[in-house]
């Protein structure tokens, strides 16, 4: 059987959060470098695969293509139960879930490269301004974030009770995104300690960004 192929780049935290997961799953996969900064993920060959043109994709054995890197950490969790990133109970689940789409759906859209590139490009924004953009964005999301995080009875070790998942995922890849731009992580301590201890372990430190082959 063929392996599984990632597609994806080394400081997309879309792709951080596909790795974290294929890493938590012990799935090994071969590692296709798509350089976004030079255009890399509009090249035709990638187009055919992916029309979104954006990281990660994942082609399975088989050949079958996904894209949208909660829709793939899901069905891993599905074909491979064990380790968990989902809890058991719907409740639990739907936590997760929302704790999740807080950064997926909410923050990170209006903070991706597109989104950059547009505000450079657009509107002449500096680096400085971007990074101000970038910034607000965070706040806006992380503020709500750490009081459900630190009111919740749920919350332990990890985002929901001792064990990490979807939502630990997710906001790893953010904060390690955060450390582009220098967000203040002071207001957010629950936040900190929940990475510090996700960065702990062997499955988000192999995925991190820094340990990629195509890192700069």
């Amino acid at each position: 059987m063929l392996p599984i192929v990632l597609h994806n780049y080394y400081r997309s935290s879309t792709s951080y959060r596909v790795r974290i997961a294929l890493a938590m799953k012990s799935m090994s996969f071969t590692y296709v470098a798509r350089a976004i900064r030079a255009g890399g993920n509009r090249m035709p060959d990638y187009l055919a695969m992916n029309p979104q043109g954006l990281v990660p994709t994942m082609v399975w054995p088989d050949g079958t293509v996904l894209g949208q890197s909660l829709a793939i950490i899901e069905f891993l969790d599905e074909i491979r139960p064990t380790p968990p990133l989902l809890p058991s109970d719907p409740f639990g689940r739907a936590r997760v879930r929302m704790l999740a789409q807080m950064i997926a759906s909410d923050l990170h859209p209006v903070n991706n490269f597109r989104i950059l590139d547009t505000l450079r490009e657009r509107y002449d924004a500096d680096d400085a301004e971007i990074a101000d953009w970038f910034a607000t964005w965070v706040r806006a999301t992380f503020e709500p974030l750490e009081t459900l995080l630190s009111t919740s009875p749920e919350t332990g070790s990890f985002c929901h009770g001792d064990t990490p998942g979807l939502a630990d995922i997710c906001l790893v890849a953010q904060v390690v995104n955060n450390q582009r731009y220098q967000v203040d992580m002071a207001p957010y301590p629950v936040i900190t300690r929940i990475v510090d201890e996700c960065l702990k372990l062997r499955a988000f430190i192999d995925a991190h960004p820094s340990r990629q082959p195509d890192a700069e």
